[in-house]
Parts: structure tokens; C-alpha cells; sequence
């Protein structure tokens, strides 16, 4: 029994990891630009097919795939802010619509450009850190680990302690007091497009290897992360950071002792019983921050 909590909770910690950058990246868009994306789980899925492209396909490094995934999606989150979201920036429902008419597009161009088939993409490595017979982190598990613990720390600094981390966190407080500060709103918008979806897409490539890569994996995704960030509070990212830890060890967990199903069921209820008991969520307030 407690090599089974022991394995599990190795397998909650990587799910932790990867669900707590996109919902941290869909959290400081929100923030910044009041904007809700729902292509963010397709920014996930392009990412997983940046390496499918160029590690699989081509036979490139890992890291340097990963690399090329996270500026990929990265500029790709720069355009979507100067096509959709800048455009629509007084208009919030207009931007949501827009996003979800993205969110086709992307599945559209993926089914075009890869099939509809799950791709496989071979391992970064076979080895694992075997803590007892029975109790194994796979290496590769561990690097999506490490990844997120730096590039969340990173980004803990670069708000924390940079003059364009405080631009971002002003904008996000108060748009208007930012401006007459002589912030530049579209700048850290985009800025904040930029980290948001790399953080996307790198989550997507540092998970390829270890999930089936389709055209529709951004769905369960997105779902994830809007619960994530509900239930941490929407606008706070050490909320989602907190409530990603929370949801996976629940739901995995609970898909462990139980099934999947039962799983999905649970965390939308604890999502529920937050609205209710605390409606900003457990770490929110009243108003975006």
C-alpha cells in the first residue's frame, strides 16, 4: 500500500508540473489582458507537434526541439495578439469568440498537416531512478519536473524583481493608473502573450514523449486548466500554481484507486464546492489581478 501512495504521488508531482505551466500561462494573459484564450490547449498541442516535427521527424535534439517549440508558439501568441486580441481588446466576448474560432483553426491545420493518427514520439530516454521494485520515476518524467520547477521560478523572478516584471503586474492591477505612469499597455500585453503561450508550448514539448500527440489533445487540456485557475482564483498566479498541485493529486489519486471517470467527476465537484464556499476561488479577489 505505500509503495502505491509512494508511485502515485511521483506520478501526481509530474502531472503537477506540466498542468501548472499552462494554467500559470493562461492566468498572466487573463491578467494582463482580461482576456479568456481558449486556444490555449491548441498553443499545448502545437507545441507536443513542434517536436513530433523536428525530433521524431527529423532527428534533432531534444532540448534544441523543446527550444524550437517554446519560441514557435511563443511568436505565435505575439500574432495572436496583433490579429485577434488587440483588435478586440474593448470588447471581451469578441475576443473569446475569436479564440475559439482559432482554436478550429489550429486543430484544422494540425489534421492537415499531420493526419488525424496519434503520433509517436520515441523516448528521450529508458532510464529510471528506482526507489524501490515497485516505486520508479522514469528520467524523462523527471525532466518535465525540472523544467517546470526553473521555468516557474524564472518567471516568480522576472514579476518579482524586473522592471518589465513590475510593467506586467501594474497593468494587470490597474490598466489605467499603469498608463498614466507611462506604461505601455500594448507592450506588456504583449509581452504577457508571449510568456503565456511559450509557457504553452514548452509544456506541450517537454510532455511529447510521454502522451499521445493528436490534433484534439488541447481539449482535455484546456478543461483542466480552466478548472485549475478557478479553483486557485482567477488572476493569481500563485493560485494556479497551488490549485495544480491540488487538482493532480486528487485526480490522480483518485484515477488510481477508481478509474478516470470518476476522477473528472471529483475535480469538476471540487471546482463546485470552491464556487460555493469561496466564489473568487482561494486565492482570488474581487477584482482581476
Amino acid at each position: 500500500m505505500l509503495d502505491l501512495l509512494a508511485q502515485t504521488s511521483l506520478n501526481a508531482v509530474y502531472a503537477a508540473s506540466y498542468i501548472s505551466l499552462i494554467a500559470v500561462g493562461l492566468v498572466l494573459i487573463f491578467g494582463v489582458m482580461g482576456v479568456i484564450n481558449f486556444a490555449h490547449g491548441e498553443l499545448f498541442m502545437l507545441g507536443a507537434y513542434a517536436v513530433v516535427a523536428l525530433y521524431a521527424d527529423m532527428q534533432l535534439p531534444f532540448l534544441m526541439a523543446v527550444a524550437a517549440g517554446l519560441l514557435f508558439v511563443g511568436l505565435l501568441g505575439l500574432v495572436m495578439e496583433r490579429t485577434l486580441f488587440r483588435p478586440l481588446k474593448d470588447n471581451p466576448l469578441g475576443g473569446l469568440v475569436a479564440s475559439i474560432g482559432l482554436l478550429m483553426i489550429l486543430q484544422a491545420l494540425a489534421v492537415l498537416g499531420f493526419g488525424v493518427r496519434m503520433e509517436h514520439v520515441p523516448p528521450v530516454t529508458q532510464e529510471v531512478i528506482a526507489f524501490s521494485d515497485k516505486v520508479r520515476l522514469p528520467l524523462a518524467r523527471l525532466y518535465v519536473i525540472v523544467a517546470a520547477v526553473l521555468l516557474l521560478t524564472g518567471l516568480w523572478y522576472f514579476l518579482k524583481r524586473t522592471r518589465f516584471g513590475w510593467a506586467l503586474r501594474a497593468s494587470a492591477q490597474d490598466p489605467e493608473a499603469a498608463a498614466l505612469q507611462g506604461i505601455s499597455i500594448t507592450q506588456t500585453a504583449r509581452i504577457a502573450m508571449f510568456i503565456g503561450a511559450a509557457l504553452a508550448g514548452v509544456a506541450g514539448a517537454l510532455t511529447a514523449p510521454l502522451v499521445s500527440v493528436n490534433p484534439h489533445m488541447g481539449h482535455s487540456v484546456i478543461v483542466t486548466a480552466f478548472i485549475v485557475i478557478i479553483v486557485g482564483g482567477v488572476g493569481s498566479l500563485e493560485g494556479a500554481v497551488i490549485a495544480s498541485v491540488v487538482y493532480a493529486f486528487v485526480h490522480t489519486f483518485v484515477t488510481t484507486l477508481y478509474d478516470g471517470v470518476i476522477a473528472d467527476i471529483v475535480g469538476l465537484s471540487l471546482m463546485l464546492l470552491v464556487l460555493i464556499v469561496r466564489p473568487t476561488g482561494l486565492f482570488g479577489s474581487a477584482d482581476r489581478a
